[in-house]
């Protein structure tokens, strides 16, 4: 995984809080001091809280996992869309979709709809509507894809959920408490880093904060990802020379030798044959 150090943390301003008087009570633990108004984050939780982030998702990804990354605030959502898809990575850049973790099963009959849709759309399907028919399925895809375009790869309920600013992204983190998903949150001085389960303390207003932590992040999912491939590849070859080595020891079955059949014309002759003979007769004697 990426090496985290202090010092590149400071250089991407993690440690910058929000001014003092608009701080949340359950985030003194990890404000180390204030200096002109403004609450300072400390970096050693930072940075303790982003290696343990990183290896909680990367193992997740390791197993097969998804793992969803939400950021949908104008500093963040650039950020988060480079980042997830050049790790492969499902995201929601746009705005949380409700119901997406409660209501996973009608969600997931609009991904397949979506997918249906640009299928026919590809295949020259839609041919047969009338032009302007096509014309309006064809922006009703594109507007509905600006929302679900992040997440049309997902196969079932993913298993953690990646939020940029947990105050913002509260509706995702109160469905993800609601079905038990794990949240991992980049945690600012005014957010309740109460219902986060892997808090990462630092700033989530500043570009340069945001893109260092969510790149170490889904570099860790890329990672896991990668593993997982990996593993089912040679999964995959160990299956096949299982299956060559089986085709081997079999040995190979002979036919019989020929031997005439009870329905063959020969078989017939000699029943007939055996039919006509008479029994000979046989003397008694005086």
């Amino acid at each position: 995984m990426q090496d985290i150090t202090l010092q590149a943390l400071l250089e991407a301003g993690c440690h910058f809080g929000h001014k003092a008087e608009r701080w949340h009570p359950k985030a003194a633990h990890f404000i180390y001091t204030k200096k002109d108004g403004i609450h300072i984050i400390d970096l050693v939780k930072t940075k303790t809280g982003l290696e343990a982030s990183a290896a909680f998702i990367k193992d997740l990804a390791a197993a097969g996992k998804e793992v969803v990354f939400v950021g949908t605030k104008r500093q963040a959502s650039g950020v988060v869309k480079q980042e997830a898809t050049a790790a492969g990575a499902p995201y929601f850049v746009e705005r949380w979709i409700g119901g997406f973790l409660t209501n996973w099963d009608q969600i997931k009959k609009n991904i397949d709809k979506i997918l249906k849709m640009e299928a026919d759309r590809a295949s020259g399907a839609w041919k047969k509507f009338p032009k302007h028919e096509q014309v309006k399925m064809g922006r009703y895809l594109d507007r509905i894809k600006i929302y679900y375009g992040g997440v049309l790869s997902i196969k079932a309920i993913p298993q953690a959920l990646v939020v940029v600013d947990v105050k913002k992204e509260e509706p995702a983190v109160r469905e993800g408490k609601r079905v038990g998903v794990p949240v991992v949150g980049i945690v600012d001085t005014n957010s309740d880093p109460t219902p986060i389960d892997w808090v990462i303390p630092a700033n989530d207003d500043a570009v340069g904060s945001i893109q260092y932590i969510i790149h170490a992040l889904a570099a860790a999912y890329g990672e896991g990802k990668a593993l997982w491939e990996k593993a089912n590849k040679e999964e995959a070859a160990r299956i096949e020379a299982e299956k060559a080595k089986l085709a081997k020891a079999v040995p190979e079955v002979k036919k019989p030798a020929d031997v005439p059949q009870s329905g063959t014309m020969a078989g017939k002759e000699e029943i007939v044959d055996n039919k006509d003979k008479k029994p000979k007769s046989r003397k008694l004697p005086k």
